[in-house]
């Protein structure tokens, strides 16, 4: 069941959901084509905020950690688009390497690797988990709790292949961000590799994906005539940051000052009661670590020591040196009085579930992904693919299916985001 949801669903947002019901025969053909141009990763996750007048995305994952807290009802949607991509890349694949993060006390994560791997073994793969732990010299079992546990492997490599001990698999799938590097044991191997090393935060930058999310919102709001900005969030970039010695202080001023008065401009225009605000987050990062949210100019200014430190190191004791400035969406959706958003999965092009990630210590302006925040994994009642075209636009399956529409545009940003990549490496212009 869909726990008790509230939401202030009126005005535009309303009016983008008629669009999009209106339109969907030419929103399935359109994506469609898209993808006959533009390869889907492997899997994606796509954080969205609903502010009762903008739905749009604020953060696309590439190497998704929640598989757990999917609808368990939903899992055959995640086996068949496995199949799905797995077909492509290796379709007489019986064996897969998964590697994850390394990561042995945090048991909700290992509990998303464990739900990976049996999503991907009833596709018939034979799936086994191989760590990237330098002192793993051995398979350690965790307990994940209920009876179940993980088998977590050495890696083991050989020539240009990377498998275990006794197991030669024809892909490895990562569920690794790479946000400290890419490790030389994963440099130069033969093997399918999912998703590819430049889709890793050491290579990945959050502006660039929203400077690709531009172009998409753009066609999109062509396609179903409405504006893009109600899907799509402004942002600027500051680089040469230094949050400690306070360099980059005049840029990000700038850009928050320049940021809100666009913001203004658009609540004017739809006579939008709120007050703007501006998050600064790591341009490359992940975890919810290095964000925070201002209201003004001076707010970048008048940092703390606390706070300083807070936004100069990201995942794995990265250092902070540029920085995304995002238009902030207000989060109107509460879930027994606490704040939520939804978060959309999807494997190849489909989407295959979601959740709301809900925390009751934080505001509607305010980052979720912190400590304290849950998840209720039964949020979708239908599968977001199935809008009812003859019911109300605020109605369940119809509010999932934008929802889901919204992420796979994400998704196709993340694809062009790819490519862009891809083409750079080629032209041995990135690392």
């Amino acid at each position: 069941m869909v726990p008790h949801l509230t939401t202030a669903l009126t005005g535009p947002l309303l009016d983008i959901e008629r669009h999009v019901l209106g339109a969907t025969p030419a929103i399935e053909c359109w994506l469609r084509n898209q993808w006959h141009e533009h390869e889907a990763p492997f899997y994606t996750s796509v954080d969205l905020r609903n502010s009762g007048f903008k739905l749009a995305p604020v953060d696309t994952n590439l190497f998704p950690g929640g598989f757990n807290n999917l609808n368990p009802d939903f899992i055959p949607l995640a086996v068949q688009a496995a199949m799905s991509a797995v077909d492509k890349i290796c379709p007489d694949t019986e064996q897969l390497l998964l590697i994850p993060e390394n990561h042995t006390r945090n048991i909700f994560y290992l509990q998303n690797v464990a739900r990976l791997a049996d999503i991907l073994r009833l596709t018939g793969l034979n799936v086994r988990i191989g760590s990237l732990i330098p002192e793993l010299d051995k398979p350690m079992e965790i307990d994940l709790g209920d009876g179940e546990s993980l088998l977590l492997e050495p890696i083991v490599r050989r020539a240009n292949r990377i498998g275990l001990a006794d197991y030669d698999p024809c892909a490895i799938l990562l569920n690794n961000d790479l946000s400290a590097g890419v490790p030389d044991i994963l440099r130069g191997i033969e093997q399918s590799l999912l998703p590819p090393l430049h889709a890793g935060w050491h290579v990945r930058r959050k502006s660039q994906h929203f400077a690709a999310y531009d172009q998409v919102a753009q066609q999109f709001g062509e396609l179903v005539d409405i504006d893009p900005w109600l899907i799509n969030p402004y942002f600027s970039v500051c680089s040469g940051v230094d949050f400690h010695a306070r360099q980059g202080e005049e840029c990000l001023e700038q850009q928050v000052a320049l940021l809100l008065d666009k913001i203004r401009v658009k609540y004017q225009e739809y006579k939008i009661d709120a007050e703007p605000f501006v998050i600064i987050k790591a341009d490359a990062g992940t975890y919810g670590m290095g964000i925070m949210t201002v209201k003004s100019p001076e707010d970048v200014r008048d940092l703390n020591r606390k706070q300083r430190n807070k936004m100069a190191v990201g995942k794995e004791g990265t250092s902070t040196r540029a920085v995304l400035l995002q238009e902030g969406v207000h989060t109107f959706e509460n879930i027994n009085d606490a704040v939520a958003e939804p978060v959309v999965y999807m494997m190849d092009q489909f989407v295959v579930g979601g959740f709301y990630r809900v925390h009751t210590g934080r505001g509607v302006d305010e980052n979720l992904n912190s400590p304290g925040m849950h998840f209720v994994p039964l949020a979708f009642e239908t599968p977001c693919c199935l809008p009812d075209r003859h019911a109300n636009p605020d109605s369940t399956p119809n509010r999932f299916y934008t929802y889901g529409v919204v992420a796979r545009l994400a998704m196709l940003a993340a694809s062009i985001e790819l490519e862009t990549h891809a083409a750079l490496l080629v032209d041995g212009k990135t690392a």
